[in-house]
């Protein structure tokens, strides 16, 4: 079913419905980009098929069909997009990427667009980044408080490295602001730096800097450089590469609190990541305090019990919630690394420690009561996370 779209939308587009005019192009991109804004949506996708342009609305983490045009608009309303975003429009048959500067003021969130060609033409994705207004700070994350607890605590250290993990989409940069939020608060006199690809977010008190991969302005080499800024904290927007990880490792061992992100199954699969990048078992053990791993995933709707109405787009879902675990290593989980012990292992161990009588909390014990608390569903679980496997 349709997503259902405000009348003004609605009306728009129907209105210009087989007309290719500049004015009428320009109205059609900037009501889709008011109604994504006005409805959160974090991605607008303009897809051109064989017999029409589609436009899709990602929200709460899926992707819903807002509107569907002519296949003849298609290749005006990409053009439109590449016009405000300074692209070059005749360039059809390479990805171009750049920023909606106007549309972002008007609207008041950054918004950045890509571009891709398919053989039905030009395809564009736009993406919206928080404003001001949706900043989460780290005690309103939703965050379980036993794992606020190990999490705050690993901040308080003065060296080491702080590694998020988990899928795109699933809130580590979210979380990583809201931790240096959380140390300007407390300790705004730390000197804190960031290399980041793209910066989503401008943070009052952090000096921020925008890598650029394939540049000589990359992340290790960037790295690199801010070592010599005298910094106290470092945030990493991404772990991509031996290099980064290396140097990352080595800032996190002589006297720098290091934030990163690194994309693995588990917090423990971050451990075998970081091996298989070439860094030495005896190095990870010295330099790690923790691994977060998060995902999102939809909350059911309250004002409809989850029958469908306007405020969920008529999913059931709206708005999100936050799963996570927190691996903190201990001296049995530094043994078992050492050992060089398989993910299977290193999470057995992080799962049956640190409780009397139980184990640490994991995501799947988070999942499982979220469930149980009926705020969202099995179905939704396995959505994101897949099935379990058996212990």
């Amino acid at each position: 079913m349709p997503l259902p779209i405000r009348a003004e939308l609605q009306h728009t587009l129907s209105a210009l419905e087989g007309s290719s005019s500049p004015e009428r192009v320009s109205r059609i991109v900037d009501a889709s980009l008011r109604e994504a804004v006005e409805r959160s949506a974090s991605d607008v996708h303009f897809e051109p098929t064989n017999t029409a342009l589609e436009i899709r609305f990602r929200l709460d983490g899926v992707l819903q069909p807002a509107a569907t045009l002519t296949k003849e608009l298609a290749a005006n309303v990409i053009g439109r997009l590449k016009v405000l975003a300074e692209l070059l429009t005749y360039r059809v048959d390479v990805p171009q990427e750049g920023r909606l500067v106007e549309a972002a003021k008007r609207y008041g969130a950054d918004m950045r667009v890509s571009t891709f060609p398919t053989i039905h033409g030009e395809k564009a994705a736009v993406r919206l980044f928080e404003g001001a207004e949706r900043v989460f700070d780290l005690e309103n994350l939703g965050l379980p408080a036993a794992l606020m607890t190990d999490l705050q605590g690993a901040m308080r250290e003065r060296s080491g490295a702080l590694l998020l993990t988990g899928p795109s989409g699933s809130g580590k940069t979210t979380t990583i602001y809201a931790c240096l939020r959380h140390l300007v608060a407390q300790d705004g006199g730390r000197h804190i730096v960031t290399i980041e690809d793209p910066v989503e977010q401008v943070l009052e008190g952090i000096s921020q800097s925008q890598a650029r991969p394939g540049s000589e302005f990359d992340f290790a080499r960037g790295l690199r450089s801010l070592l010599r800024q005298d910094p106290e904290v470092i945030m990493i927007g991404e772990i991509r590469d031996p290099e980064t990880a290396g140097i990352a490792t080595e800032a996190a061992l002589t006297g720098h609190l290091v934030f990163s992100t690194l994309h693995a199954g588990s917090a423990c699969g971050v451990i075998g990541r970081l091996l298989d990048m070439g860094i030495e078992a005896y190095l990870l053990t010295s330099a790690l305090r923790g691994i977060l791993n998060q995902r999102l995933v939809r909350r059911l709707c309250e004002s409809c019990n989850a029958k469908g109405c306007d405020r969920c787009a008529g999913t059931g879902f709206h708005g999100r919630l936050l799963l996570a675990e927190f691996a903190v290593l201990n001296d049995r989980l530094r043994e078992a690394i050492l050992r060089k012990s398989d993910t299977k292992t290193l999470e057995s161990i992080m799962h049956n420690m640190g409780v009397p009588g139980g184990g640490r909390a994991t995501i799947w014990s988070e999942a499982a009561a979220a469930v149980e608390r009926g705020l969202t569903t099995n179905s939704e679980i396995e959505r994101v996370m897949g099935i379990k496997e058996s212990e």
